[in-house]
């Protein structure tokens, strides 16, 4: 890992959001590189039988295969992310799929009011739907120009900024949506339920 040098890193603890808080969240350490943590082995490509499944409280159920997918329209945007191992890295930029291109077509029922996001991997995550239903989700098939490496999430990978990394699922194929809360893997292992960087919600 890549630290900024002291006079780099007192700059970017003196930066401040548009809101006028503080950028880097407490806690937190920033670099350049982009740490690979994980926990499953990497998957090398995209499963061929690869589909990304709406399921659950929804009127409208979704099974998008990998071309019905990549034809639906993009988005860009840059954010933050925040890793709950302490590492933070400004300034990425992502294209996707805005997760509202999602929603708009699957249409979440009024008990809808948690989300389960799937990987192919077995992993799990669990979020409310109010922090996926955002402007700075999506699902994201880009970093930085280039397209997602496996060890990072490729070729396709859930991207939720505001919270911890580990609700940003890789390798995701599944979106399920649930009246009642249930903790995904690293959940029910300790990890917070909500994860947010700001108040270091990194355990339960």
């Amino acid at each position: 890992m890549q630290w900024f040098g002291k006079k780099s890193a007192q700059r970017a603890l003196d930066e401040k959001r548009p809101d006028g808080k503080d950028r880097l969240p407490p806690g937190q350490y920033l670099t350049k590189k982009w740490p690979v943590l994980s926990y499953e082995r990497t998957p090398q490509q995209l499963p061929t039988d690869w589909q990304l499944k709406v399921t659950g409280k929804v009127e409208h159920p979704l099974e998008l295969t990998w071309e019905e997918f990549l034809a639906l329209p993009r988005a860009t945007f840059t954010a933050d992310i925040h890793c709950v191992t302490t590492w933070s890295r400004y300034d990425n930029t992502w294209e996707g799929v805005h997760i509202r291109e999602i929603l708009r077509r699957a249409k979440p029922l009024p008990s809808a009011t948690f989300v389960t996001a799937h990987s192919w991997t077995g992993y799990t995550t669990n979020l409310p739907l109010a922090d996926l239903d955002d402007d700075d989700v999506m699902i994201a098939l880009k970093h930085d120009g280039q397209d997602l490496e496996p060890q990072h999430g490729g070729p396709v990978r859930l991207l939720v900024p505001k919270l911890y990394f580990y609700k940003s699922a890789k390798w995701l194929d599944g979106l399920e949506f649930m009246e009642r809360d249930r903790p995904g893997f690293w959940e029910q292992r300790g990890y917070h339920n909500h994860a947010d960087p700001w108040t270091e919600e990194r355990y339960w």
